[in-house]
């Protein structure tokens, strides 16, 4: 869900992001392109991460350009906070540009919309071999 609201003039628009246990919360606003993550440049985090982050950015072309986008990321590793950052970036930048919508559902609908997936919790007596694993038996 995107809230856009007006403060003394300026278009302000908030959104969320998920991905498995990461929360990625984007706030937007009209600037010079500016995008930082937990204070950070997006140019300081590692390649592949960084690359998922910016999609939405390149998409967006002249829209992201014109805007300044502040994110807190919280949980999860280090490519699900990136996927949950790359969706609240989606998010936020639709808030300021509905036609971009059609856009992000037609080249990838998780920009949008949350992966619901989740992994699955252990089972008793076999916590440390994950939910399904069971002990090896020999047939002879």
């Amino acid at each position: 869900m995107v809230t856009v609201k007006t403060v003394k003039g300026a278009k302000i628009a908030n959104s969320t992001g998920t991905r498995k246990r990461a929360v990625a919360r984007a706030t937007a606003r009209k600037g010079s392109g500016v995008v930082l993550v937990n204070s950070k440049p997006i140019g300081a985090y590692p390649e592949i991460p960084r690359l998922a982050m910016t999609e939405p950015l390149l998409i967006a072309g002249d829209v992201a350009r014109g805007v300044d986008i502040t994110v807190n990321v919280r949980g999860g590793g280090l490519m699900g906070q990136a996927d949950a950052v790359r969706q609240a970036i989606a998010k936020v930048l639709v808030g300021f540009s509905k036609p971009l919508r059609s856009k992000f559902l037609q080249y990838d609908r998780n920009m949008l919309v949350a992966d619901s997936r989740r992994t699955e919790p252990h089972k008793p007596s076999r916590s440390k071999q994950g939910p399904r694993r069971h002990k090896q038996r020999s047939k002879r």
